[in-house]
């Protein structure tokens, strides 16, 4: 059964679960879960693009709030119960990374949340371990509003996969 179907179909608290795995955010998920049934799979991540748009910063926080760092792969399990399955297929890239490669990511992780005060949000999903290295130290340069808009896009792209 699609993930649509799945949401459509479900009782109100299971269907909330199945939107919680996708993203984090409270005001999301209520205002999707308002909107059910969606009836396709276009219609459910149209809406859940549009729903996502509309949220603000704080929304957009909380949801980040639900993504373990990048190359912390040790905590899914731990600290992500209900999306470690997701994190750690999406984190694919780091498992083989060296030890280097994952002190560098930790090193500029927490100069990226020293900078704008959440974590590195990045679809990894198909990304090496390197090439998110890359893409962190990038948006390190970006001013707190542009990253703000960029992390937003990048979780819209998470939640549009696990949706699909």
């Amino acid at each position: 059964m699609d993930t649509w179907q799945r949401i459509d179909e479900a009782s109100p608290p299971d269907a909330r679960a199945i939107l919680y795995a996708a993203c984090g955010s409270t005001r999301w998920i209520d205002r999707m879960l308002a909107l059910r049934p969606f009836g396709s799979r276009d219609a459910l991540l149209l809406a859940a693009r549009r729903e996502w748009a509309a949220l603000t910063p704080d929304d957009w926080r909380e949801a980040f709030e639900h993504h373990p760092q990048i190359g912390d792969v040790e905590s899914l399990r731990a600290r992500f119960p209900a999306t470690h399955h997701l994190s750690t297929s999406e984190q694919a890239g780091v498992v083989d990374a060296t030890a280097d490669v994952i002190d560098a990511l930790a090193e500029a992780n927490q100069q990226y949340f020293d900078r704008f005060g959440y974590i590195f949000i990045v679809c990894a999903s198909g990304k090496t371990a390197e090439e998110m290295l890359g893409l962190l130290r990038e948006r390190l340069h970006n001013s707190p509003d542009e990253e703000m808009h960029v992390a937003s896009e990048e979780q819209a792209r998470i939640t549009a996969l696990r949706l699909a």
